[in-house]
């Protein structure tokens, strides 16, 4: 059945290192998406992202924009601003209704969230304030020793043993590295070591939270199932990816959207 644009709720996830776009339908059923690099231009970029999302439906402005992210007070005519805890509760509620946890790792922070009732976030932990618990700490080393996403969980379970990485900094982790490999340390020990230090980093994040039941893993961060595995078994419970996990935040902007005439954020 086809949808006016006017029909759907949109929410944007103007992220630090990708722009996402969900639209729902009034069942809250998703009808199209968008996900790109982010620009520096986020007002620029949303109005030409919801533009082509929405051209298959006629264009025009959706009856609710929610907008959540490192960039959400850039995004223009938004009829509601959330915080990505807000929204990431909401949008993991919905693709994992089972889940009473999320744990959310992003480009820049890193979130551990207690869900309630209808996707309320009752208890939050968050580390904004270093790289070395974020997506941005594994990329940055991945990028330094040459290999892609898609070939991090491969290339962790090659490992012999995995490297000691000691440092607390994701700057002097690139440094560190580059002396591992000097001295011989094979690439497979050396990403192990990086995803059993970021781990342990998420570990104990999820430890100030107290999850009590299955955890959901959000954000681009979540596609590395060997990392969701050795967060497991640090706290003792499954931890797996949401479906899609990138856009969790955005699904969760779009079901918190206000309604058009009626701004909130």
């Amino acid at each position: 059945m086809s949808r006016e644009s006017t029909e759907l709720r949109v929410g944007v996830d103007a992220g630090s290192t990708t722009w996402k776009a969900v639209a729902i339908d009034g069942d809250g059923r998703v009808v199209a998406v968008r996900i790109e690099p982010c620009e520096p231009r986020v007002d620029e970029q949303t109005r030409r992202g919801l533009e082509e999302l929405l051209r298959p439906f006629g264009g025009g402005r959706p009856a609710g924009l929610g907008a959540t992210g490192y960039g959400r007070k850039r995004v223009p005519d938004a009829t509601s601003r959330v915080t990505e805890i807000a929204a990431h509760a909401a949008g993991a509620a919905r693709l994992v209704p089972s889940a009473g946890f999320v744990l959310d790792v992003g480009g820049q922070d890193a979130k551990a969230i207690r869900l309630g009732p209808g996707g309320r976030a009752l208890e939050f932990a968050m580390n904004d304030r270093c790289a070395a618990g974020t997506g941005r700490f594994l990329e940055n080393a991945l990028g330094r020793l040459k290999l892609g996403w898609d070939e991090l969980d491969r290339t962790v379970r090659a490992a012999a043993r995995p490297a000691r990485i000691s440092s607390t900094c994701a700057v002097f982790a690139e440094t560190e590295i580059v002396g591992l490999l000097a001295d011989g340390v094979a690439v497979p020990d050396v990403v192990r070591g990086l995803v059993e230090s970021l781990a342990e980093r998420l570990a104990a994040l999820v430890s100030q939270v107290r999850p009590d039941g299955p955890v959901a893993a959000t954000g681009g961060v979540a596609r590395a199932s060997a990392l969701l595995e050795a967060v497991a078994a640090r706290v003792g419970r499954p931890v797996r990816a949401a479906p899609d996990p990138q856009l969790a935040g955005a699904l969760g902007a779009a079901i918190l959207a206000a309604p058009a005439g009626r701004s909130s954020g």
